[in-house]
């Protein structure tokens, strides 16, 4: 056993790239997930880990069926360990960031709906101010997407969450409230809407995830990042509903918010849809849109990130220009 001189002097000379190492271990919990988000292979990763231990005489993380645990001493180092690393990462600094000269490539999450309301118009504000810079937009309603969050693969995610872990940050977008849409012509476009034609009318409903996907009370929950599965507030419809002695009419599911328009053009259906993206439907002149004829709560759409991207100066500048373009949708 070496003496606490001896371990002093081999934390002295401690790498810092497995310092980045044990960061990227303790959050993913997981050798492999720790190797993608640095590019190493995980052979390369448990190479640092074992030098690691061997520089500061503990185990640091221990084996168990649900991943890699930390030690005591793992877990009374990392707090201190990534502001340092953070701070080292300022000291170093990070080269200016010029929207009009960037080539930065951007990759958000988002749903169709956000995509269509919000990105459209972020599309359109890069390209007149970091006109070589890219766009690129994955689904947000991916399994993964706190993984992807967690190894640097999506610098964004954009939508509706119950809960977000401390190792993200987030930022409030827009509230919205729901509304119901139907067909030009439809019955219910000379009256406002009752509880009972919420039982009368057969519903569209766009889901982003069922109970297949392990979804819990209109959320799926993924490494502490609860996302929202359902593109309406199902539970305030069932109770107003039952409070009448009626029950919803669930005629047709689907996962896509911009097909309901040519789901109801043709029918009597009718749907719940966010307000932001009702407007857009009634100012292409696709659908009409009322109030529901009940109470429903606030949802927050939430921009979320990863807490190492706070101080970067493009993730920052990408950040005010989605909260700019979001401004209109503020309630």
């Amino acid at each position: 056993m070496i003496s606490k001189a001896q371990a002093a002097l081999n934390a002295r000379r401690i790498d810092l790239n497995l310092l980045r190492v044990f960061d990227a271990v303790f959050e993913d919990r997981n050798l492999l997930r720790a190797g993608k988000r640095l590019h190493l292979s995980q052979s390369a990763i448990s190479h640092a880990l074992a030098r690691l231990r061997e520089a500061l005489q503990d185990e640091l993380f221990v084996r168990t069926p649900k991943g890699m645990a930390p030690t005591a001493r793992a877990l009374a180092m990392e707090a201190p360990l990534r502001e340092a690393l953070r701070r080292i990462h300022d000291t170093l600094g990070v080269q200016a960031f010029d929207p009009a000269t960037t080539s930065h490539r951007f990759v958000v999450a988002a749903n169709d709906y956000v995509t269509s309301v919000l990105l459209a118009r972020l599309s359109e504000r890069m390209a007149a101010l970091a006109p070589s810079s890219d766009l690129v937009v994955r689904p947000s309603t991916r399994l993964d997407l706190a993984e992807q969050l967690d190894v640097g693969r999506i610098d964004i995610a954009l939508g509706i969450f119950a809960e977000v872990p401390a190792r993200f940050q987030s930022a409030r977008l827009w509230l919205q409230d729901d509304v119901l849409v139907f067909r030009r012509g439809h019955p219910l476009a000379r009256r406002k809407p009752r509880i009972e034609d919420l039982a009368a009318f057969a519903l569209l409903t766009v889901s982003l995830g069922g109970q297949e996907e392990g979804a819990v009370s209109g959320f799926i929950l993924e490494r502490g990042l609860a996302r929202q599965s359902e593109m309406f507030d199902r539970s305030a419809l069932e109770e107003a509903l039952a409070a009448a002695g009626l029950r919803p009419r669930f005629r047709l599911t689907v996962p896509h918010s911009l097909a309901v328009p040519d789901l109801l053009v043709d029918s009597d259906m009718v749907s719940i849809v966010p307000a932001p993206l009702a407007r857009s439907f009634v100012a292409r002149r696709e659908l009409l849109s009322k109030p529901l004829p009940y109470a429903t709560q606030h949802a927050v759409v939430r921009a979320v990130w990863h807490r190492r991207h706070e101080h970067d100066p493009a993730h920052l500048w990408l950040r005010e220009q989605l909260a700019e373009q979001a401004m209109s949708f503020r309630a």
